[in-house]
């Protein structure tokens, strides 16, 4: 055979083995087919449910653990029987009623301006809910912020006596403000910026702040607008003062979770969705359970858990958008009663109202589906 070969040259040689092997003088067992599992299928890879140690901790201790602020007004605060009231409370509700089934399993936990970090990496606390901005440096150190929940600035608040038309006319003020907070560093880029001058009075807290403009001994307390109106709020007289129509940063306030539990992320994320969406449906926690029988609509029944199965993909039931608009309410309810004309503060809903508003803002929540 050797000789053949070699005769043959190589070219008649490679046929000649071909023509063996058609004969039989090769091993003609087919390969197997591919596995129906040992490739990767895309589709499979995208909709398996991810796995959050977070959520593991939060349902094994049976409750959820939130950071919020010691006490401002509209957005946590405690009542008068030591319940905790408040929009940024309400956010950690809605999780509860995701991940729970249970908006009142919360576990509430006060923490200042200066600890609010360290709490939330050391694990303390699950997820902190409390007007705290979304800014460069904080998403990268370790910090995830899910969605903005209030679309806020930075602004000033003075006595109606001093006829301020803005901000500019405060040269040469003392000026109450937070520190360790954004709010000092945004005060003096904007007066930099126009060549103003002003003496900066620094409070240890939003409370402090308040009392020291209160007394008289700033001119003007400059915080976020929303810190301002709740601040105002509990003024000894409100409509002596007012919010300056001059804003000089932009704050978009959200939750803030771990970086290192990414379905974590997505699970507070969708949480708050689920409160836009409800509103853009039309959804509120009274017609709910209806519209969840009764709707034809496959936006609603996909958001409360009717068709479509889309919890398990985050590791959450099938209705955990309706527990949360059941429990919680949809956005609008939710700022009405802390923030709007349901409550002292009487916030306009501004950029906070949805896309799809009358008066359009920027709150625009992706499709579940």
């Amino acid at each position: 055979m050797r000789f053949v070969i070699k005769a043959l040259g190589r070219t008649a040689a490679i046929g000649l083995l071909l023509w063996l092997a058609a004969c039989g003088g090769a091993d003609q067992t087919p390969a197997p087919p591919p596995s129906a599992t040992s490739a990767a299928d895309p589709a499979t890879q995208v909709l398996r449910a991810k796995a959050s140690p977070t959520l593991a901790a939060v349902r094994s201790r049976g409750y959820l653990a939130c950071g919020v602020h010691p006490g401002l007004a509209g957005f946590a605060f405690p009542d008068d029987k030591g319940g905790w009231r408040g929009f940024d409370v309400d956010v950690c509700r809605a999780v509860a009623a995701a991940v729970l089934g249970d908006a009142k399993a919360v576990r509430f936990t006060p923490v200042q301006t200066q600890d609010r970090f360290g709490a939330l990496s050391a694990g303390r606390i699950d997820i902190l809910s409390r007007n705290t901005s979304w800014t460069f440096a904080r998403d990268a150190r370790g910090l995830d912020f899910p969605a903005v929940t209030y679309f806020d600035g930075q602004g000033f608040l003075a006595t109606k006596a001093l006829a301020l038309a803005t901000a500019d006319e405060l040269n040469g003020a003392r000026i109450c403000v937070q520190a360790g907070a954004d709010s000092e560093d945004n005060l003096a880029a904007y007066f930099k910026i126009r060549g103003l001058k002003y003496t900066a009075v620094v409070a240890g807290s939003e409370a402090e702040a308040r009392e020291t403009y209160q007394s008289g001994d700033c001119d003007a307390f400059t915080a976020d607008v929303s810190a301002l109106a709740s601040a105002r709020s509990l003024m000894n007289n409100p409509n002596a003062h007012v919010i300056l129509p001059t804003v000089i940063s932009k704050e978009p306030l959200g939750p803030a979770v771990r970086q290192d539990d990414p379905a974590w992320t997505d699970i507070v994320r969708w949480s708050v969705y689920a409160l836009m969406l409800g509103e853009e449906l039309k959804l509120t926690s009274e017609t709910v359970a209806k519209a969840r029988d009764e709707s034809r609509d496959p936006r609603v029944r996909r958001l409360l858990g009717a068709e479509g199965d889309l919890g398990p993909l985050l590791g959450l039931k099938a209705d955990w958008g309706f527990q949360v608009i059941r429990q919680v309410g949809a956005y609008d309810e939710v700022f009405r009663r802390n923030l709007g004309q349901g409550s002292p503060l009487k916030l306009e809903r501004g950029l906070n109202a949805l896309w799809s508003a009358p008066q359009p803002g920027l709150h625009y929540p992706p499709p579940v589906r």
